[in-house]
């Protein structure tokens, strides 16, 4: 399960009308289908897909109240690998997307003073070498947040707050491991530097604190950015030998 998945569900079992965006169709169907939930299929780096996804979902559930941005590609390359094409098609899809996104569902979270939740990654603040673009699309996302969560909630009583994640067992993560040549287990075999757990965490403990930023329990927050790590990010004493 990824991500996005698991926030559909936990949204619906909390009580929620979902609309479930996915690339994917047969997996976007089948998601949808389980929960009863109207479904788009559509590639967001294309602009008009962003505007009908939207568009669908006010007309499908009666207006919008909360948006959640998690689609994103993860593609890796060095940056002497790295041409126009390339950098433009991760910004497309990792930035430009969520800008369209809430400025196409503006009007629908204006009227319902509702929530824009983000889901970034802890790359914002650097990366890994071989993930530049997406890192760097990330840190746009990041300051995306905070542009539009002091403007909208001052102009439209919209917050908006930004999700990094850092190393989590969603199933693409555990395969793109597995392509780069790490073993089947390697999720459950991780040493302490990086999971003081014994575990990385799950797409379920992303959803948990995502759903609880549509709600109206944190009150006025709004531009703030939430990293959900099991250690420092900054500042981290280095692990004893």
């Amino acid at each position: 399960m990824g991500i996005g998945e698991a926030i559909a569900r936990r949204a619906a079992r909390e009580g929620a009308r979902v609309f479930v965006h996915g690339v994917e169709e047969g997996a976007t169907r089948a998601v949808a289908g389980e929960l009863g939930a109207p479904c788009y299929v559509g590639d967001l780096s294309d602009p008009a897909h962003c505007e009908e996804l939207v568009a669908r979902a006010a007309a499908e559930l009666g207006g919008i109240h909360g948006l959640v941005n998690n689609a994103g590609v993860v593609w890796r390359n060095l940056i002497g690998g790295t041409d126009a094409g390339f950098w433009d098609s991760v910004m497309n899809i990792n930035a430009r997307a969520p800008m369209l996104l809430i400025r196409a569902a503006l009007p629908h979270l204006a009227a319902a003073r509702g929530h824009v939740v983000n889901i970034g990654s802890v790359n914002a603040y650097s990366g890994e070498p071989n993930l530049v673009a997406y890192s760097a699309a990330k840190g746009a996302l990041m300051t995306l947040t905070r542009n539009l969560g002091d403007t909208l909630h001052r102009e439209h009583g919209v917050k908006v707050n930004l999700l990094n994640p850092g190393w989590v067992s969603s199933e693409g993560e555990k395969q793109r491991k597995i392509d780069e040549g790490m073993a089947e287990d390697w999720f459950e075999t991780l040493g302490g530097e990086v999971a003081p757990a014994g575990r990385i965490l799950s797409p379920d403990e992303i959803a948990a604190t995502a759903v609880h930023f549509l709600t109206d329990d944190l009150g006025p927050v709004s531009g703030q950015v939430i990293e959900l790590e099991q250690f420092p990010l900054i500042g981290r004493n280095a692990p004893k030998c």
